[in-house]
């Protein structure tokens, strides 16, 4: 139950990041305080690690993010996100998801310029920002939703 809550939520980030390239922070902060308190008040993630693994996995999501805000790569919405799945889950769940989401947008970049032609026009619509050719900077928390569910796929 908990691991389909999380890709509720995540899916929620994406259709946003994905139409709009931001992330709301009530979907952001909201998550990743919701996931602390949980974390405090059970001594438990979200998915059942110990607290000390959501530290973990806290602190690897942002050495994972920051680098690439810093650089201009990811924006705020997406180093949130990712501290709040660390937060929710542990470090092998961020460590599967950085890389699935890696894969997947590498994936995306190769695929997209063919794909993206036989798409409907309103499905094109929702996902303006992933265009081919739209910018350099594609938006990640899609990605991100494709890396956990390899993730869950993977280890579940």
């Amino acid at each position: 139950m908990q691991s389909v809550v999380l890709l509720i939520w995540l899916a929620l980030c994406a259709a946003q990041d994905a139409r709009e390239r931001h992330i709301a922070n009530s979907l952001t902060l909201g998550a990743g305080m919701l996931a602390l308190t949980y974390l405090l008040w059970s001594g438990t993630t979200w998915l059942g690690a110990g607290a000390e693994q959501g530290g973990w996995a806290l602190l690897l999501a942002l050495a994972f993010t920051l680098p690439g805000y810093a650089l201009g790569r990811l924006g705020a919405g997406d180093v949130k996100l990712m501290a709040a799945l660390g937060l929710a889950t542990d470090g092998t769940h961020v460590l599967g998801t950085f890389i699935g989401a890696g894969l997947a947008s590498v994936f995306w970049l190769l695929l997209a310029p063919r794909v993206w032609l036989h798409m409907s026009q309103g499905l094109r619509s929702h996902l303006l920002y992933l265009a081919p050719g739209m910018s350099k900077k594609q938006p990640f928390a899609p990605f991100v939703l494709v890396g956990l569910m390899l993730t869950f796929a993977w280890f579940h």
